[in-house]
């Protein structure tokens, strides 16, 4: 029998079945407390919830604990859950598109290349991680990643929902998602003139089953242009978060992709800059490949919020290629800690965003563990 460590407890947890519970944003920093004297365990573990109108039987950690260590005679299981406390984007048309969500987030850069996919999807596996309910759409038709990033290959089912046929997205790692790479061929082009690809967000939207939602992120394609346009004329966004390294010919791009969000009225919530810098694995040397300090200058410049810097590591690559996030895949690495950084610091600019639209003068901060 395997001996009763943090590691261990958490593989047998996340043996349980069941649709009410969010096992995939389970880390070891969940487990808030695990101390055994002789046959008795004792157990504090944070949950957070997925569905907020169910309260997840507690009994089923017990038996799932239980099983995979029968010599345990007494646990004593104390669970603490969080659900998220989001703030709402009030506005009508939104409601009439996405009645369900509270928050549209737009992921967007001024040039390929920048690593905003990887950003995207584990910005969003991170918020789902916080207790979050969050989905994702793979807005980039011409070039989509998402499916391979989040190792999604199945097809999305149809249902029949008020006299109207819609898309059930798929779900992996807490997190709800739709991508045209899902229901075409992975070696067939997209080769769609400008209206189609915006028809095709629009049916992302107002086609898919997204159900109630704290946050919508989507992923959009680099640039500014037929697509970026079709999203904010379609529903208001909560707001933009733009991806850049920080070398001049990214930031270049980058300013002009937060100028497009600007003239359309939709609050950029802040500049992420991904590449920022390399740790040496065996020197623990750093360098500035890309150079150094460019997101946060032009976020001063701009006067936008810096949401935070990614490393260059190669575990982040690994995890989008074989599809396991590495918020996900190494929760306890450092790369997972600034993403989870990252991610509260953008759920903190939209509830600042949603406070300042609302009239409110009191700043709205998110949950902490």
């Amino acid at each position: 029998m395997s001996a009763i460590t943090k590691s261990t407890i958490l593989n047998a947890i996340k043996k349980i079945d069941d649709k009410n519970f969010n096992k995939n944003s389970l880390t070891l920093n969940s487990i808030k407390k695990l101390e055994q004297e002789g046959e008795s365990l004792t157990i504090d573990i944070s949950i957070p919830q997925l569905n907020k109108e169910t309260d997840f039987n507690h009994e089923k950690i017990v038996d799932a604990i239980k099983n995979d260590f029968p010599s345990l005679k007494e646990i004593h299981l104390n669970i603490q859950t969080r659900v998220s406390n989001v703030t709402t984007h009030k506005d009508p048309k939104k409601e009439a598109v996405l009645p369900g969500v509270k928050n549209t987030i737009a992921v967007a850069s001024g040039k390929g290349g920048v690593g905003k996919s990887t950003v995207a999807v584990n910005l969003a596996v991170a918020l789902a991680k916080d207790g979050a309910s969050v989905g994702l759409i793979d807005a980039d038709i011409y070039g989509p990643s998402i499916p391979l990033m989040l190792g999604v290959k199945e097809k999305p089912e149809l249902i029949e929902d008020n006299g109207k046929a819609r898309l059930i997205p798929l779900e992996a790692y807490g997190l709800k998602m739709i991508s045209i790479g899902l229901l075409v061929d992975d070696n067939m082009p997209i080769i769609w003139r400008g209206p189609m690809a915006s028809g095709a967000i629009k049916q992302f939207m107002t086609d898919v089953a997204w159900g109630e939602l704290d946050y919508l992120v989507f992923d959009m394609p680099p640039g500014t242009g037929d697509i970026q346009l079709t999203l904010v004329q379609t529903i208001p966004l909560t707001g933009a978060v733009i991806v850049t390294t920080p070398q001049e010919v990214s930031l270049i791009d980058a300013r002009k992709a937060l100028k497009m969000f600007e003239r359309v009225n939709v609050p950029v919530l802040g500049l992420i800059e991904n590449m920022s810098y390399f740790i040496a694995p065996d020197t623990k040397t750093k360098y500035d490949i890309f150079g150094s300090g460019g997101g946060e200058r032009v976020s001063k410049e701009l006067g936008v919020p810096f949401l935070g810097g990614i490393p260059i590591n190669t575990r982040i690559r690994e995890g989008g290629d074989k599809g396991i996030p590495i918020v996900f895949d190494i929760p306890d690495s450092d790369e997972s800690g600034i993403i989870m950084d990252i991610s509260r610091n953008l759920s903190e600019q939209v509830n600042i965003r949603n406070s300042k639209s609302s009239g409110k003068v009191e700043i709205l901060l998110g949950d902490d563990d």
